[in-house]
């Protein structure tokens, strides 16, 4: 065995528990932003949210699943939404797996299902909200753009 054959063994474990943990955090944020109201749903609801005051979003997913990879309209909007995170410094993932999320943030049972391709995680102020969880999404995205891996996916973890 090589020395560059044992190292992408290393890496592939790292990068799995990685994703793992990742999904943890981005589970665990996305309930605790909904419990604080803290929580955007929706690609059109994002897109209001970050044209009337983009400093208050701390953190952006995308999700789509095979159902929706030849959405054009929906691959649009997820490109001006990364452009505009990139322009503004916020953290983004992508999500496979919509009824996942759609579990996790859940709807009230009267209402219609939520779209959830598009979820904002927000904050009234810059120090008011501070979550662990934000902060260990936030050094994978740091940590993934390190290695070029500009919109990280993430896979959540299994009920």
């Amino acid at each position: 065995m090589t020395f560059e054959e044992f190292s992408g063994q290393d890496n592939a474990a790292a990068t799995g528990d990685r994703m793992q943990s990742a999904g943890t955090a981005l589970e665990e944020l996305l309930v605790s932003a909904k419990k604080q109201d803290c929580l955007t749903v929706g690609v059109y609801e994002s897109a209001q949210v970050m044209n009337v005051d983009p400093d208050c979003v701390a953190f952006c997913v995308l999700a789509t699943d095979e159902e929706y990879e030849c959405d054009i309209a929906l691959q649009i909007h997820f490109t001006l939404i990364q452009a505009f995170c990139f322009d503004n410094d916020i953290n983004i993932v992508r999500v496979n797996d919509i009824e996942r999320l759609a579990d996790i943030v859940g709807s009230d049972q009267n209402e219609e299902p939520k779209d959830v391709h598009c979820m904002l995680v927000t904050s009234p102020s810059a120090d008011s909200w501070k979550d662990s969880a934000l902060e260990r999404l936030g050094l994978f995205c740091e940590e993934s753009r390190n290695v070029y891996e500009w919109v990280p996916t993430i896979t959540l973890p299994e009920r």
